[in-house]
């Protein structure tokens, strides 16, 4: 046995590949790629119709707890006037007071939902005139579109040009088009910088904020006021109440037309959407969440649009990602 040292030859040794030409490691299932899980449980949430039975619950717990707070309210008062009638008379009037901004807050809540659903019968009047080609029902909507947006100067350039352009026109298809151009155009536009910024705010709270279900209140929270904006853009202004039944409506939409759901062609529409995806599953899921909103937006506008999109096109997804997203995480 050698007690020196020992000199191995690796000149005669067989050489194995090198480590620049080993094959790249696959992707484990360990490491699923982005799904936008946070505007996925918000459209769900939105999109779910209580059961008969909640409905039952909370109408009756409501009705209870107003009648208690009334007779409380009542015995207090006549309790108060009898002991003291000055403050008594002071509280009465404030208690009047307040009932008189509830009744005005119930108001407003019952004008909005008319002007939502004189949008929707702008809509489908729109609709059923492009199916029928009826001229007669198309200028009956285009007069309506002009009184509805009569008192906007936004649109009083567009108003004038259908007005005098408009008799021109000897089909439905000419007249609804011509005044998708000339008054949905400017609209459409504002519309889609409302996408565009709520967007931009759920990608970047998804992708910085790392606290549990802060992603899922910022998608919620930007989401509603998102819809309630497009519609103020197009004349629905919505209410609380109002905000919350065209919010169902949308996500009911997305829901049932599968529309929430992730896709190749989603994260591949984003410039480098795959990239940072690899390096930060955050990151990949601000952008995927950021895209669905703009989803979301899309059929917002599509439900709050008095015209259906027939001349001019409908918005694209990947246009209004890109826009929004542009440099908010490096080149995207």
């Amino acid at each position: 046995m050698s007690k020196g040292p020992v000199l191995i030859n690796l000149d005669d040794a067989p050489k194995g590949p090198s480590p620049a030409e080993a094959p790249p490691v696959p992707e484990t299932e360990l490491t699923p790629p982005p799904e936008g899980r946070a505007m996925q449980t918000v459209a769900t949430l939105a999109a779910r119709r209580p059961s008969r039975l909640s409905r039952w619950f909370w109408g009756l717990l409501v009705t209870i707890l107003g009648a208690v707070i009334s007779v409380a309210a009542w015995d207090f008062v006549t309790g108060l006037i009898a002991r003291m009638p000055l403050l008594g008379y002071a509280m009465s009037v404030l208690i009047g007071v307040f009932l008189f901004v509830a009744f005005i807050a119930t108001l407003r809540e019952l004008a909005a939902f008319s002007r939502l659903s004189r949008m929707d019968r702008l809509h489908r009047g729109a609709e059923v005139a492009l199916a029928e080609n009826d001229l007669a029902k198309a200028k009956q909507v285009t007069g309506d579109l002009i009184r509805l947006y009569g008192g906007r100067e936004d649109t009083r350039w567009g108003r004038d040009r259908l007005a005098e352009y408009g008799k021109e026109q000897f089909d439905a298809v000419s007249l609804l088009g011509l005044a998708e151009t000339e008054l949905l155009v400017p609209l459409d536009q504002a519309a889609m910088r409302e996408i565009e910024a709520a967007a931009r705010q759920v990608a970047t709270v998804t992708a910085i904020v790392p606290l549990a279900l802060a992603d899922v209140v910022a998608a919620l929270t930007s989401n509603l006021r998102m819809i309630r904006r497009v519609a103020e853009v197009y004349g629905g202004r919505s209410g609380t109440l109002g905000s919350w039944r065209l919010a169902r409506a949308v996500m009911t939409h997305l829901v049932a037309t599968g529309a929430v759901a992730v896709g190749d062609d989603l994260i591949g529409s984003v410039a480098g959407g795959s990239v940072l995806s690899k390096i930060s599953r955050r990151f990949g899921e601000g952008i995927v969440n950021g895209a669905l909103t703009a989803r979301v937006g899309v059929a917002a506008m599509e439900v709050c649009r008095p015209l259906p999109f027939t001349k001019q096109k409908r918005p694209s997804i990947t246009g209004l990602v890109k826009r929004a997203l542009t440099g908010l995480f490096g080149q995207t």
